[in-house]
């Protein structure tokens, strides 16, 4: 397991993230250590989104169909 240290982070986001750590009853160190987990997950979302096959519906279409299904609630 690797040891980070963090430099230069601005006091009020060490502060923010102290709040946050003691909300949840976590250290900041273990707080800090679960967040980059997850945000370090993200790294692979490019090639799994390159593996999904192309359907030929684009963004605007998906969109479009959700705001018409909003609207009819």
């Amino acid at each position: 397991m690797r040891t980070l240290y963090v430099r230069n982070v601005p006091d009020e986001v060490g502060e923010k993230l102290e709040q946050l750590a003691a909300r949840e009853g976590m250290s900041l160190s273990a707080f800090a250590a679960r967040e980059l987990a997850q945000i370090a997950q993200r790294a692979d979302n490019a090639a799994l989104l390159a593996g999904l096959p192309d359907l030929g519906v684009g963004a605007e279409s998906v969109v479009a169909a959700l705001d018409e299904g909003r609207a009819e609630r």
